[in-house]
């Protein structure tokens, strides 16, 4: 029987962030909404990488609810680093980007949420971040990519 906090089937997003002229993206599973009003949502991100050097940085970004299809981007944006390789441009390539509030988004992404950090506090492995909705937009109809999905690929074991 899986551990009492893999047993559930949560979403899949990816936060996008921009520092001066660096745009990034990652994959984010650690994301719960934890307040009605105002709207705020707690996103946790992953201690050493690019993408929260950035969001400490710029205390903004975009968070982006996957659709099922995207689950393909799992590995590009969750497995490689940004200091690596420039994961934007790659996207770019594909003609998977958009520019949304001064960000470049997935386009077929279903919805993208603006948020702006109010506190961040160390959670170990990831800094958990306190963030308001600044903005919203629902952009497709669709399943979201949620674990199950990545389980079902093999992509994670969890």
């Amino acid at each position: 029987m899986k551990k009492p906090w893999n047993r559930i089937n949560i979403p899949v997003y990816s936060v996008s962030s921009q520092y001066g002229q660096k745009h990034n993206m990652h994959i984010c599973t650690y994301v719960s909404a934890v307040s009605m009003q105002p709207k705020r949502f707690m996103v946790a991100l992953f201690k050493g990488s690019l993408t929260l050097e950035m969001v400490e940085k710029n205390r903004h970004f975009v968070l982006q609810l996957l659709e099922e299809k995207q689950y393909r981007l799992v590995d590009l944006l969750g497995r490689k680093s940004g200091r690596n390789i420039d994961k934007i441009e790659l996207l770019k390539k594909r003609k998977a980007t958009t520019d949304w509030k001064n960000f470049i988004v997935l386009q077929d992404a279903l919805a993208w949420m603006e948020l702006t950090v109010i506190l961040s506090i160390d959670a170990g492995d990831h800094v958990m971040m306190l963030c308001d909705l600044a903005s919203a937009k629902n952009v497709w109809e669709g399943n979201p990519l949620t674990l199950d999905t990545l389980r079902e690929k093999k992509l994670i074991r969890i």
